[in-house]
């Protein structure tokens, strides 16, 4: 078992700096960029990293939604009762858009799988990205993020929760424990 780790809300706020500044050197101007959070953990994720990029760059527009994936879960078998809160709002046209979905953690890979599926259902983008606070490694999918705020590499039997404050950001921090014993491997 690994030791726990906790990262405080000074390294969480450098990595989301760090995510705001690539996705606006790649981006400067370009049009219809559509931020997507998957519900639940990007959620938050995308509105401080639409705010973010607002003073960064005031020139580039940017429109910020929620990507539900309850219903596109390859394990909605063993977990019947959805555990998504924030239903699907895209506040634009995905057709032509470059869309950047934004989530906390990426792991196995199939929660981008899932938005991706919610996200085509809607139209046709131009181009998707990805955005992600903490890459964790452990990929089952063939599956790679465009931005990556931090990489901290976690074992099958460990869990990563970030926790981002909407009310007080100085209370937000990323958590490596050991996972509970009655969590199903990611398989």
């Amino acid at each position: 078992m690994a030791t726990p780790k906790t990262i405080g809300s000074e390294e969480v706020h450098a990595a989301i700096a760090r995510l705001a500044t690539a996705i606006s050197a790649r981006h400067p101007a370009t049009p219809k960029l559509l931020f997507l959070g998957v519900a639940n953990g990007g959620v938050e994720l995308a509105r401080r990293l639409t705010a973010r990029l607002s003073s960064v760059n005031p020139l580039l527009l940017t429109t910020t939604g929620t990507v539900d994936i309850s219903f596109h879960r390859d394990d909605i078998g063993r977990h019947p009762i959805p555990k998504e809160f924030a239903p699907s709002h895209i506040p634009a046209d995905v057709h032509g858009a470059t869309v950047i979905l934004v989530d906390d953690v990426l792991f196995s890979g199939r929660t981008v799988k899932a938005a991706l599926d919610e996200l085509f259902d809607h139209g046709r983008p131009a181009k998707v990205e990805l955005a992600i606070l903490v890459d964790r490694g452990g990929r089952l999918l063939p599956v790679a993020a465009d931005y990556t705020g931090l990489t901290l590499p976690a074992g099958p039997r460990e869990q990563v929760t970030v926790i981002l404050d909407p009310a007080d950001p100085k209370r937000d921090t990323i958590r490596v424990t050991a996972a509970p014993a009655n969590r199903k491997s990611p398989v």
